[in-house]
């Protein structure tokens, strides 16, 4: 008995446990709803065969199962037509599949119930040929339209894309050039005009040194050199104003590390860059940065600042912010001219600066 009882047990929990974890077992490489349309399609043939073996069995007459086939197969039709669109790629080759496929389903549906009216009602004039004519005509117009759309309009759009291209690889061909141009420059005032004036203060001294018996012409000397000191620093000031010679010479980390210390606002600098950047969009990002901290150390009565530099995807983007008391103006002259150098370049620049809370400027210039 004891034992009888124990099997008894375990035929009814294995039973339970197959009712809990029964699933729908599916053929091999069907997913539920290729199941689910297989097995539609297998139900409208049954039903086509029974409906016509009833119609055969009930003493014929009227073909009525005519019309039970035009049902089920607008059914297996929309069907297959769906599924021909879907299979489409995303975007506007599928909506135009879904396009072509409604037309045509709506079609083959008029044409079946046009050519089985003809038929039932017995075989005399066969009127649905008008009918097809304008079919016909319909389908043809929309093919003219559609074939604008496609060759023309379509072609059109190809040339103004490859327009575009075109002029956004000049204009960065364009600003790389002038960015070089603009360093071929700075080395020139730096090592050629700036060094002959260096030389021309040595020569000055010198004669200055052997001018002591005469007064007035020390004096002239002294003045001639003063003022080859003012023409350097000018030079000097109007080279970095150009290309800082730190950014060319030791790269945009560097650049901006030393703008950080310059301003002697406790500037925090976090740089995560490593790729070698284009000369137009270290120059932008160079010019962006300086000019935020100038603006800060003028205007922003500002405890610390921070400036942050990383690459982002394609993008090199950087943030300079401050805990001053912001308001600053994103339409002055300043920021605008920073907007307008970065916009050059496909990028963006964005200001946020409210009253108390500090200011935040960030940009983002495509490396590609």
């Amino acid at each position: 008995m004891g034992e009888r009882a124990q099997a008894t047990a375990d035929l009814g929990m294995a039973r339970a446990g197959t009712g809990r974890h029964r699933r729908l077992a599916l053929p091999a490489g069907l997913s539920l709803g290729e199941y689910a349309r297989s097995l539609v399609r297998r139900l409208a043939a049954l039903s086509a065969v029974l409906v016509t073996a009833i119609w055969a069995l009930g003493g014929q007459g009227y073909f009525w199962p005519a019309w039970v086939w035009l049902g089920l197969g607008v059914s297996v039709l929309l069907d297959f037509t769906a599924g021909w669109a879907w299979r489409r790629p995303r975007g506007p080759v599928r909506r135009v599949a879904c396009v072509w496929a409604l037309v045509s389903a709506a079609a083959v549906i008029l044409l079946l119930t046009w050519l089985l009216t003809w038929l039932l009602a017995g075989v005399h004039e066969f009127w649905p040929a008008w009918a097809l004519l304008g079919l016909a005509t319909a389908g043809c117009a929309y093919s003219l339209f559609a074939l604008h759309d496609r060759v023309l309009v379509a072609h059109g759009r190809r040339a103004l894309r490859e327009r575009i291209e075109l002029l956004t690889r000049t204009r960065r061909q364009a600003m790389d050039a002038q960015a070089a141009e603009l360093r071929r420059i700075e080395r020139d005032l730096h090592d050629g005009a700036q060094a002959r004036l260096v030389a021309l203060t040595l020569q000055l001294g010198r004669a200055e040194l052997r001018a002591d018996q005469e007064p007035e012409l020390r004096a002239l000397i002294g003045d001639a050199k003063r003022e080859a000191h003012h023409a350097i620093a000018e030079l000097r000031d109007l080279a970095r104003g150009i290309v800082p010679p730190l950014l060319a010479d030791r790269g945009l980390v560097a650049a901006v590390e030393s703008l950080g210390v310059r301003y002697g606002l406790g500037t925090a600098v976090d740089a995560h860059t490593r790729r070698c950047h284009a000369p137009a969009v270290e120059g932008a990002v160079y010019f962006v940065i300086a000019e935020a901290l100038t603006n800060t150390a003028k205007h922003a009565g500002a405890k610390r600042s921070w400036v942050r530099l990383a690459d982002e995807r394609r993008d090199l983007v950087v943030v300079v912010g401050d805990d001053g008391r912001g308001g600053a103006d994103p339409s002055g002259s300043g920021l605008a001219g920073l907007r307008a150098r970065v916009e050059a370049l496909d990028g963006r620049l964005t200001v946020a600066s409210r009253e108390g809370e500090g200011t935040v400027v960030e940009a983002s210039i495509p490396c590609v």
